[in-house]
C-alpha cells in the first residue's frame, strides 16, 4: 500500500498510537467485562457460587482484564486499519484516522497492532488461560473473520463479526472464576451468565451498527463495503433490527433463556423494560425521512446512541441487581458449576 502523505501536522506518537487503538470504541467493551467480574464477585459473597472472593481479588481481576482487555482489543483495531487502509480515507467517518492521514504507514499499524495484541492476550496467562483463550480467539476473529473475510463480502458481516465484540464478558468472567474452571473446556465457564452476556452483546450488534450504516448512509458504498442498507436497501434493513430487538428482549425478560444462573426473577422486569426503551428507537426509524443537511438519517443517529446508553445500562444495572442481597429481592435461582 503507497504512503500517504500528512494532510496536518504530526500531532505526536502517543495520540497516534491512541487513535489507532480507538480508545473511545474500547471503553463500552471494558465496562462490559468489569462489569461480569463485578456481577461474579457479588454473588460469590451471596454464598451463590462456593469460592470466597477478596475485594482484592475483585480488583486484581478489573485491573488485568481491563490493561489485557485494552491491548487485546487496541491491537485488534489497529490491524483492522492497516488492512483497511484503502477505504477508510473514503469515508467521512474513518477519513481523519492516523493511516489515511499518514501519521503512520499502514505496515506501522500492523507490527503496533501485533505487538499489543499478543502482550495483552498473553498477559491473561498470568491468572486464567480460559481468559487468554477467548482474548487470542476474539482478536484472530475480528482480524482473520471479519476484517480480512467476512468486511467486503457479505451485508452478514457485522452479524457474524459481532462474534468477537461479544467474548468481553466470557473473558473478565474466566479471570474471576479461574479458580473452579480448570478444566480443559474452554466453553465451561462454571455458570450461564457470561453467555447470557455474551448472547446480549451480539444480538445488540446488528440493529446498533445498522443504526450507524443508516445514519451515515452512501459512506460504506462509497467505499464498496456490502452493509445491509446498501445491499438490500433501508426497509429490509430496518425489518431485520426489529427482528433482533424482539430477540433481545425475549433474552432479557424471559427467565428460562438463563436458567441456573443465581439471577434474581426482578432482573427480568428490568431487562425488559430496558430493552422495550431501546427498541423504540428502533421502531421509530423512518425509511422515508429527509436526510439532514449533510445527508444522514437523524432518527438513526438517535437509535444509534441510544444503544450505547442500552448497553451500558444493561450492564451496570444487572452489577446493582447482583449486589443486593438475595432475601431483598426474593428468588435467586440456584447457580450451576462444575
Amino acid at each position: 500500500m503507497s504512503e500517504i502523505k500528512p494532510a496536518i501536522p504530526h500531532p505526536g506518537w502517543p495520540k497516534v498510537f491512541i487513535k489507532l487503538m480507538k480508545l473511545r470504541v474500547i471503553v463500552l467493551l471494558q465496562i462490559t467485562a468489569i462489569c461480569a467480574i463485578l456481577v461474579h464477585d457479588m454473588l460469590s459473597r451471596h454464598g451463590l457460587i462456593d469460592v470466597d472472593r477478596s475485594w482484592e481479588d475483585t480488583f486484581f481481576a478489573s485491573l488485568i482484564t481491563l490493561v489485557g482487555g485494552t491491548l487485546s482489543a487496541g491491537g485488534s483495531n489497529a490491524i483492522n486499519m492497516w488492512f483497511d487502509a484503502d477505504i477508510d480515507q473514503h469515508m467521512r467517518r474513518t477519513q481523519n484516522r492516523p493511516v489515511p492521514l499518514g501519521h503512520i504507514s499502514a505496515n506501522g499499524a500492523l507490527i503496533f497492532g501485533i505487538i499489543i495484541a499478543v502482550i495483552g492476550s498473553a498477559l491473561f496467562l498470568l491468572v486464567s488461560w480460559k481468559a487468554a483463550f477467548w482474548s487470542f480467539f476474539s482478536v484472530l476473529f475480528y482480524v482473520l473473520i471479519y476484517t480480512i473475510w467476512l468486511k467486503r463480502r457479505t451485508p452478514q458481516n457485522i452479524v457474524i463479526g459481532g462474534i468477537a465484540g461479544s467474548t468481553p464478558p466470557l473473558i473478565g468472567w474466566a479471570v474471576a472464576a479461574a479458580d473452579y474452571t480448570s478444566n480443559y473446556n474452554p466453553l465451561d465457564l462454571g455458570s450461564a451468565i457470561p453467555w447470557m452476556l455474551f448472547a446480549l452483546i451480539f444480538l445488540w450488534t446488528p440493529p446498533h451498527f445498522w443504526a450507524l450504516a443508516l445514519y451515515r448512509s452512501g459512506e460504506y458504498a462509497k467505499a464498496e463495503v456490502p452493509m445491509m442498507n446498501e445491499v438490500k436497501g433501508t426497509e429490509h434493513t430496518l425489518f431485520q433490527s426489529k427482528i433482533y430487538c424482539v430477540l433481545l428482549f425475549m433474552l432479557g425478560s424471559v427467565p428460562c433463556f438463563w436458567p441456573n444462573s443465581g439471577l434474581p426473577l426482578i432482573w427480568s422486569f428490568i431487562a425488559g423494560g430496558l430493552t422495550l426503551w431501546y427498541s423504540a428507537s428502533v421502531w421509530a426509524i423512518d425509511p422515508n425521512e429527509p436526510f439532514d443537511e449533510n445527508g444522514r438519517m437523524p432518527k438513526a443517529a438517535k437509535s444509534f446512541f441510544r444503544s450505547l446508553y442500552y448497553l451500558g445500562y444493561m450492564f451496570l444495572l444487572l452489577v446493582l441487581v447482583s449486589a443486593i442481597p438475595p432475601e431483598s429481592l426474593g428468588y435467586f435461582g440456584p447457580l450451576s458449576q462444575n
